[in-house]
């Protein structure tokens, strides 16, 4: 993880004047190369090491195995392959979206490159982050399984579908505001090097915005057409029906890189992913209470869950704040 070719979580990184803008660290010193001839000599029988990647970063690369790999691995008979089929018909529709997602997937990664998107990551703020977030979850379970009704469960999912519908746009309206300000605070020679990482933040965020608008267009499309043209509807369906779920499966794995780093934002300057954490829960909780109103239990409960939230992720973000300004010499402001 780099920040302007350096990453201020790093070892050593903090000395100096750092301030977030990218300066180089000193070099490391390394050692001469040995002699000719010198060193350990090739063993034979034992094949030189290679880094082996997780299942997770395969996943995220687009590293899939072909369809016809993965049936050649399972060996079966033909008569079971049928019978599977005609008792799990689900699998079916498995086997169509394998593909679709497997291209996507390697589209994504080639188009928003896990690489080209860092994200700055210290492992204790990382492990704080993830404790706050399983303990939201479990107090907000806790919180429905004691005062929930059957409408609140049933509110479940459409709560979850305006989160994920409302947050890519308020991380739009949000972060350019944010990113102006910092602007503003930085000095005037670190400037032209936070504006040169700008412009591929920005084009990553037009691509992601225009693919993410691109779902309900193509799904709305469909549904219109097929009301219109009643005789087709069929042909209509199934041909609109593989780029929408094409085009979700993109945004789906395009979100795995841009999301956690913010568009990349970390290498405009380091502060940047914690201030618009910070400033982009409250906008949530804003927005769902709302549309969705105030959650269940007695007003003491009701304040908790909808202040408590939104309050325990800007304290988590100003600690890292603190944490990369005391440590690492991150600064909004010039050393």
């Amino acid at each position: 993880m780099t920040d302007g070719g350096r990453n201020p979580y790093a070892q050593g990184a903090g000395g100096g004047r750092g301030h977030g803008y990218g300066h180089p660290a000193r070099p490391a010193w390394t050692p001469p190369p040995p002699p000719p001839g010198g060193g350990i000599p090739p063993q034979p029988g034992y094949a030189p090491s290679a880094h082996r990647r997780s299942g997770w970063v395969r996943f995220r690369e687009g590293d899939w195995p072909a369809p016809m790999d993965l049936l050649r691995r399972v060996r079966l008979h033909g008569c079971v392959w049928a019978l599977m089929l005609l008792c799990l018909w689900p699998l079916l529709l498995t086997a169509l979206w394998y593909p679709l997602a497997r291209t996507a997937a390697r589209q994504a990664h080639r188009r928003f490159p896990v690489q080209a998107y860092p994200r700055v990551v210290d492992p204790f703020m990382k492990r704080v982050q993830d404790a706050r977030a399983w303990a939201a979850l479990a107090a907000s379970c806790l919180i429905l399984l004691v005062y929930g009704t059957g409408q609140d469960f049933a509110e479940l999912q459409a709560q979850y579908l305006l989160r994920v519908t409302t947050t890519p746009w308020l991380v739009l309206l949000t972060a350019p505001l944010i990113i102006l300000a910092v602007f503003r605070l930085a000095p005037p020679s670190a400037r032209p090097f936070m504006r040169s990482h700008l412009g591929s933040s920005g084009r990553a965020a037009l691509w992601y915005f225009g693919a993410f608008t691109a779902v309900p267009l193509l799904f709305a499309t469909m549904v219109g057409l097929s009301e219109l043209f009643g005789s087709i509807r069929p042909v209509i369906m199934m041909g609109l029906l593989f780029p929408c779920v094409w085009m979700l499966s993109f945004v789906v794995f395009a979100s795995l890189t841009l999301v956690p780093s913010v568009f990349g934002l970390s290498r405009v300057h380091a502060a940047l992913p914690a201030l618009v954490t910070g400033v982009l829960v409250w906008e949530l909780a804003a927005v769902n209470l709302a549309f969705s109103g105030m959650p269940p239990g007695p007003v003491p409960v009701q304040l908790a869950a909808i202040v408590g939230g939104p309050a325990s992720v800007t304290a988590i973000a100003w600690w890292e704040l603190r944490r990369l300004r005391d440590r690492y010499g991150v600064r909004l402001r010039a050393a």
